[in-house]
């Protein structure tokens, strides 16, 4: 009861200030609240007042407005809505693309402590220098510029301050409250809001620890030490630890800096190219990939690779769910639609009792008019507007492992159009993905798969054998017993045939199952 009582309390903070920045009415006045919640959230506005700079915004700018005011829980909370345009709607989510997570500096004085409380040592021996002013400053950490000692140039990414308990009770709200919105609302619940929460928690989870990200950034790069266009920066692990994170420094021109491009020269066309196959051999070939590739988070090098920083957020996908987006992308550049149904279907993506066919009409609707356009040519809200009719039309359920793929290649697609208006990405995926298809889908592979899988049941049917069998002998002598106290006549030897039996059967059926 209490704890109900302090999120309400939390939540209350929360409307307040979505009813300073104007979010709630016209979210209200456009779906079917009852009057009596209409009016009483217009009273409050006339007590909570209205903040600076909000006319004029559209309302997913407000609600941005809204979520950088309250936090950084809540700027990531946006940032991971900003995906599920089924839950907000497409103009909600547009607005939420726009989030930036810049805040503030925190005092140098205070990145100095962290740093030598976790590393043990003054940083005038760690660092011949460190910058006085931070470069970038996010909701999470901010980075100096620093020299080692032994003469090297690195960034230093330091952990601001009381960051972890404050993200630790706001996403405790967010999870009580998913949980009454999945419990109250059974129309919410195919949108799968504790499912949300928990992969925010996850991705938040990482970005706490910077040893973790740290990792991270060294399993990309040694799954991406063949690629000559991609650079990910060197990790000084003597110089890191749970709250301080220090690479090697990259010099290049950020991707923001349209200017510092043209300036410097750089292939604005084949970079948009690199960040494409990158993220697909990223996603496809690896099942791991950077899941923060915006332009604010990449840079073109003087030698012409694309180099990335920031891999607090990183995303995964088994063998399975790669194949699976590899068919339906492929499906879609080949207009092959009927078998990107298929897959969906064959995925568990779309409910069994559902048309296969009708779901290839609908997915046909959603190709054609994207299929040899430009990417300044296509409508994202337009595709994602369709994409909303399939999904309410089909019933398909949120797949929360996609949820980062998602919005990273939403992400990718931007950085393209950045660098080339007349960028295609389907056109450039082509290549990437016919060659993972005849490495990944010739019968050869798929046989060899399966023949792993069922070899990995096979062997750990002995020990499901062996606790059977222990299974069978207590049920035996529970049998037994029961039948000595009801019936005195009853001999063990007809009981123990009649388990065995049983037994034999259950074996019997264990196997099929296993070799089917």
């Amino acid at each position: 009861m209490l704890r109900s009582l302090y999120h309400c309390w939390r939540l209350f903070a929360v409307v307040r200030t979505m009813s300073r920045y104007r979010v709630l009415q016209p979210m209200l006045a456009a779906g079917r609240a009852p009057f009596p919640l209409k009016w009483a959230i217009s009273s409050f506005a006339l007590f909570t007042g209205k903040a600076k700079g909000v006319d004029g915004l559209a309302n997913g700018e407000r609600l941005a407005r809204a979520l950088e005011a309250l936090g950084p829980a809540y700027v990531k909370l946006g940032q991971a809505m900003a995906t599920r345009p089924d839950m907000l709607g497409v103009d909600m989510s547009r607005g939420l693309a726009q989030l930036q997570d810049k805040v503030g500096a925190f005092p140098t004085s205070d990145a100095k402590r962290i740093i030598e409380e976790d590393l043990g040592e003054p940083v005038t021996k760690l660092f011949r220098e460190f910058g006085e002013r931070a470069i970038a400053a996010a909701s999470i950490a901010q980075v100096h510029r620093a020299t080692t000692s032994d003469g090297r140039e690195v960034a230093v990414k330091v952990l601001r301050p009381g960051i972890k308990p404050r993200f630790r009770r706001d996403l405790s709200t967010f999870r009580w409250a998913a949980g009454v919105i999945e419990r109250y609302f059974e129309g919410a619940r195919r949108l799968r809001p504790i499912a949300v929460v928990d992969t925010l928690a996850d991705s938040v989870a990482l970005e706490l620890d910077l040893r973790l990200e740290a990792a991270g950034a060294s399993e990309l790069s040694d799954a991406m030490s063949g690629d000559p266009d991609y650079k990910v920066p060197e990790i000084d692990w003597a110089r890191t630890s749970e709250r301080i994170l220090t690479t090697e420094w990259m010099d290049g021109v950020p991707l923001t800096d349209t200017s510092g491009l043209e300036a410097a020269g750089i292939d604005r066309k084949r970079l948009a190219e690199i960040a494409v196959e990158i993220f697909l051999k990223q996603a496809m070939r690896d099942g791991y990939f950077h899941a923060d590739m915006h332009q604010g988070n990449l840079i073109a090098l003087p030698d012409g690779r694309l180099g990335a920083v920031d891999f607090g957020i990183m995303g995964r996908l088994d063998r399975d769910s790669r194949r699976y987006l590899a068919e339906i992308l492929y499906g879609f550049i080949t207009r092959d639609y009927r078998k990107i149904a298929d897959m969906h279907f064959e995925a568990g993506y779309v409910p069994a009792d559902r048309s296969v066919d009708d779901f290839a009409t609908a997915l046909r609707a959603i190709g054609e008019p994207i299929m040899g356009r430009p990417i300044s040519q296509i409508s994202i809200g337009r595709l994602l507007a369709q994409l909303l009719a399939t999904t309410e039309t089909f019933d398909m359920r949120t797949q929360p492992h996609l949820i980062m793929l998602q919005k990273t290649m939403v992400m990718v697609e931007g950085v393209a159009f950045s660098l080339d208006r007349n960028a295609n990405m389907w056109e450039i995926a082509a290549p990437v993905l016919e060659g993972w298809a005849k490495d990944n889908l010739s019968p050869e592979v798929l046989v060899a798969d399966e023949i792993r899988k069922r070899g990995a049941q096979l062997m750990a049917l002995p020990d499901a054998l062996d606790r059977s069998m222990a299974l069978l002998g207590r049920a035996e002598r529970l049998i037994d017993q029961v039948n000595g106290q009801s019936n005195p006549t009853s001999t063990p030897g007809s009981t123990a045939g009649w388990v065995a039996g049983a037994g034999l059967l259950f074996l019997l059926g264990l196997m099929i199952g296993v070799l089917a």
